[in-house]
């Protein structure tokens, strides 16, 4: 998969200490008062195959329903033993304690932290190659290396402009198509009403900053022979730094930290003009901004160069299947067909918002098709055409849970106006070498002078 390297090609972590590892970098986000276990009934006395998956997604209950229906011999028990870092905090346990459930839910910024340790099967022996031209071609990127694929992607979640076209208006002022053009319509704008700004540069948000940084051409990891490649700094990633200080240093943004009530606020009340996010931030405004209904629409992400496509990506779910399944053969059937059959997915559509990754679901009525609250604007258009433009060569590194919680700590110091944007690029570098390396991992760095 890409930002991982296969077993053979590397130190691996030991599974001990990086559950331990994971764990200390989840604690802030707590702890479930127990850790529930997966089912290893094997084949019930019935010849039916019981597996069982965790997953946090709203709607995919239905997907699973749909499943057992329709493949009598496998019964798939879904268990939602919490979103994100509280399913992974268990998930380690589990793999540490040889009790990891069949299947699991899992973003594409963890994969190689999860291949790392062994855990996940290659699922290419059991047909998923076949079904490869069926994903927009990034996200098959990232959970494949060579032939070997070690999930099969749910969602993602390509980047673009959502914006008031009221305020806009308002004050005269045309849609930005490339950064430049962006912070003068900052400048603009505050200069206009000192209350409004182009948007909130959001303290807390790595993977959010990531995507500015995939969309510039960044490359965080590689590999090199036996070793990582680690270079948070690199130039790419100077340049949107460098451009997020300027505004930043000139007061033409806000610096709050995004999914609270005073950031949800200034999206009812247009205190912000514009944010830059994935496809699944339609529902976020959709369901938090209400009263500004009508008033917002999307635009494709500005671009560093006139007549430039690329994007970046933020977020997104795949599903993996572990090796200590008994029946790695009907996990990863489940697997594929979760996200390849279309009625499973629209399901997931209607209950979290996704974006599928599956091409053909991306011509749903339920993605491409008018919005009342935007304006009757087929906004699933604008994020499909920009799916398409996101790098397939970005890669993540190993330790990217260690790498997101230095940055959001660096960062909150420049908003405190303690460093720079830069130099907290600098310090999180270091701290990545000096943290692989203590896990055993080899790394190669690479030097880079500020502009």
């Amino acid at each position: 998969m890409a930002g991982c390297v296969t077993r053979s090609k590397m130190k691996i972590v030991p599974i001990l200490l990086l559950a331990i590892m994971m764990l200390a970098s989840l604690a802030t986000w707590g702890e479930s008062s127990s850790t529930p276990q997966a089912n290893k009934d094997g084949i019930s006395s019935g010849d039916q195959v019981n597996l069982t998956f965790w997953s946090w997604v709203t709607g995919i209950d239905k997907s699973v329903a749909l499943f057992n229906q329709t493949h009598p011999n496998i019964h798939v028990n879904l268990e939602n033993v919490g979103g994100g870092p509280n399913e992974y905090n268990k998930l380690y346990t589990a793999i540490k304690a040889n009790n990891e459930p069949d299947m699991a839910q899992v973003e594409f910024q963890l994969l190689p932290t999860f291949e790392t340790t062994g855990s996940l099967i290659d699922l290419s022996q059991y047909g998923a190659n076949e079904v490869k031209d069926q994903f927009v071609p990034w996200t098959w990127q990232q959970v494949s290396l060579g032939n070997s694929v070690y999930a099969i992607p749910q969602d993602s979640g390509p980047l673009a402009m959502y914006y008031r076209e009221d305020i806009f208006k308002k004050y005269n002022i045309l849609v930005p198509t490339t950064w430049a053009e962006y912070a003068d319509t900052a400048a603009k704008l505050h200069a206009a009403n000192p209350n409004v700004y182009i948007t909130d540069f959001p303290p807390k948000e790595p993977g959010w900053f990531t995507g500015l940084i995939w969309q510039a051409g960044g490359q965080l990891f590689g590999i090199d022979g036996d070793a990582w490649k680690v270079s948070l700094n690199n130039p790419s990633a100077q340049k949107v730094s460098t451009y997020w200080q300027d505004l930043i240093s000139n007061n033409l943004v806000k610096t709050e930290p995004n999914f609270a009530n005073g950031w949800y606020h200034d999206l009812q009340t247009g205190n912000v003009a514009t944010w830059i996010s994935a496809a699944w931030g339609a529902g976020t405004i959709q369901s938090n901004a209400p009263q500004s209904a009508g008033q917002w629409r999307v635009a494709p992400i500005p671009q560093w160069e006139r007549g430039q496509t690329a994007n970046g990506n933020w977020g997104g779910l795949t599903t993996v299947v572990f090796n200590n399944t008994k029946h790695p053969k009907e996990a990863a059937e489940f697997a594929i067909w979760l996200n390849t059959n279309e009625q499973s997915i629209d399901y997931m559509i209607k209950g979290s918002n996704i974006f599928p990754a599956h091409r053909a679901s991306l011509d749903s009525p339920l993605v491409n098709g008018p919005i009342s609250f935007f304006g009757n604007q087929n906004i699933g258009a604008i994020f499909k055409a920009g799916s398409e433009q996101v790098n397939v060569n970005f890669q993540w590194g190993p330790t990217i849970n260690q790498v997101y919680n230095d940055i959001g700590d660096y960062f909150a110091a420049v908003i405190n106006r303690q460093s720079t944007l830069n130099e907290a690029l600098d310090s999180v570098q270091e701290g990545t070498v000096i943290f692989m390396k203590g896990q055993g991992f080899t790394v190669t760095t690479r030097r880079f002078a500020h502009d």
